[in-house]
């Protein structure tokens, strides 16, 4: 079977044997895979600390081939499934430690991470895969790591008494993340103000149905005519994004950064008066839970939330997807198609 890996920090298509299932495990054969900004990154060895030999690719739909010695508990050969999670925490967890018994896996000590789906054939812990109705087509792969992520991204406000009716900036709304968050944060009723950068990806942001499409250029203005949002949600993997969303929020609002910049960008940097004078609460968020990805198929069962597939290509191809989302052209996301 083909897969795709990263061999000394370069990218190569090779044959590999096909994996047989461990315990719990599926094998799933592959029918697509989406393109994360993340595996960018870790092509390009954008992360210090990141091994630069490895499997890539961490979204995926599939149909269940195999399984091993356990895994009939939780899915059945034939199923179709969606898997991801995100690329952390989705390969395993205890699920008896403080942090799986309150939620978030992916702190668990022993847990493990989803890579390997830009392949032909893809074993994975079966407790992490969620089935998918016919109605949810095998090109919506990159809600398996985008849509989740945006996702809890969104809840988090809740979470954090943002409630819905208030004005909150999605940060990089045009992006393979962005493009997410603006149709959820409608499903949820917030007025979704979406900021990027040139008319092609402010349209684009109107498409998806944010309330106001801005430049970034403008949006410090835009705020302040608003005398701030409520919440930022910074997508965005350059540090001027996060700079910006810092910027975006009314006294006591909520920061929520998702992006992941390179290293080279450096550290994010707060000054401690005007911290002390704004008072905002700055989390982190991060991909989701195996509940979260149900409820994220079952919004793109109802029609509420979709993939905009801005690139399509073969394996063979993933090398030049690459190139065109470093390079900016095409907006939403990409899907390899394993089939």
């Amino acid at each position: 079977m083909k897969a795709a890996q990263l061999e000394s920090g370069e990218l190569v298509i090779k044959d590999i044997e096909t994996p047989e299932p461990g315990h719990e495990q599926a094998r799933i054969r592959m029918t697509t895979a989406g393109v994360c900004h993340s595996d960018l990154h870790i092509v390009r060895g954008d992360w210090v600390g990141v091994p630069d030999t490895m499997p890539v690719g961490h979204e995926g739909i599939g149909v269940v081939e195999a399984l091993g010695p356990g895994a009939e508990r939780y899915i059945e050969v034939g199923d179709r499934v969606i898997l991801g999670l995100g690329g952390s925490g989705g390969g395993f967890w205890c699920g008896a430690c403080e942090y799986c018994l309150r939620g978030e896996p992916r702190h668990c000590a022993q847990t493990e991470g989803i890579m390997g789906t830009f392949s032909q054939e893809f074993c994975v812990w079966a407790k992490s895969l969620v089935k998918l109705p016919d109605s949810v087509g095998d090109e919506e792969a990159p809600l398996a790591c985008g849509g989740l992520t945006a996702y809890g991204a969104v809840k988090k406000l809740i979470k954090h008494q943002i409630q819905p009716g208030r004005h909150i900036a999605i940060i990089g709304a045009a992006g393979g993340l962005g493009h997410y968050a603006i149709q959820i944060a409608n499903a949820f009723g917030y007025k979704v103000i979406g900021v990027d950068i040139g008319e092609e990806r402010l349209r684009f942001i109107e498409e998806m149905g944010a309330h106001r499409a801005v430049d970034a250029k403008d949006a410090g203005a835009l705020a302040i005519e608003l005398g701030g949002v409520d919440a930022s949600i910074v997508f965005s993997a350059k540090l001027a994004g996060f700079d910006l969303g810092l910027e975006m929020l009314r006294r006591g609002g909520l920061f929520v950064a998702v992006g992941l910049p390179a290293t080279s960008e450096g550290n994010l940097e707060l000054n401690p008066f005007g911290w002390f004078i704004k008072d905002p609460t700055l989390i982190y968020s991060a991909v989701g839970t195996v509940q979260d990805m149900r409820e994220v198929v079952d919004m793109a069962a109802d029609g509420l939330v979709k993939s905009h597939i801005g690139r399509t290509a073969k394996l063979d191809e993933l090398p030049a997807v690459f190139d065109d989302l470093e390079a900016g052209k095409y907006v939403g996301r990409a899907v390899i198609d394993l089939r």
